[in-house]
């Protein structure tokens, strides 16, 4: 139709004519509100960067000291668990306090029975080696 009378029915209409593709021949245009289309795409981005927000993975941190109890350990590994299970990487530091600094080797073995525990259950990568920082003694892990 002309663009005279696409004009008229969307001014009976009280909308707005809008042009869809300019290079095609004749060209393409639609009549719909622009205010509220405005409003529907912008809602759909807002929704669109959510789902992508909620897709990459959280770094989850798990502070476990040496002198820790063997079931507090066990609810320790469980809540690691379940953040591997919902997609998220996990940092696990084994945190010295005072003298324990003198015997990091003992948090060498409490990082290596944490990942122990939590290999039997669950395929797991590790993200680089252990590092020691400061009182700290961390790792990195995500799900295979």
């Amino acid at each position: 139709m002309s663009s005279r009378d696409a004009q008229l029915i969307a001014k009976e209409q009280g909308v707005d004519l809008v042009e869809i593709s300019a290079n095609a021949d004749p060209p393409v245009v639609k009549v719909i509100d622009w205010g509220k289309y405005q409003y529907q795409k912008m809602k759909e981005e807002a929704k669109n960067r959510k789902k992508a927000r909620e897709k990459q993975s959280e770094l989850k941190t798990m502070k476990i000291g040496l002198k820790i109890s063997d079931n507090d350990l066990n609810i320790k590994v469980r809540k690691i668990k379940s953040f591997l299970d919902d997609g998220d990487r996990v940092k696990i530091m084994v945190i010295f306090r005072g003298r324990e600094m003198a015997h990091k080797e003992l948090g060498q073995a409490m990082l290596d029975k944490i990942l122990a525990l939590i290999s039997e259950d669950l395929e797991i990568a590790q993200e680089g080696k252990p590092q020691f920082a400061g009182r700290n003694f961390s790792i990195s892990i995500r799900k295979k």
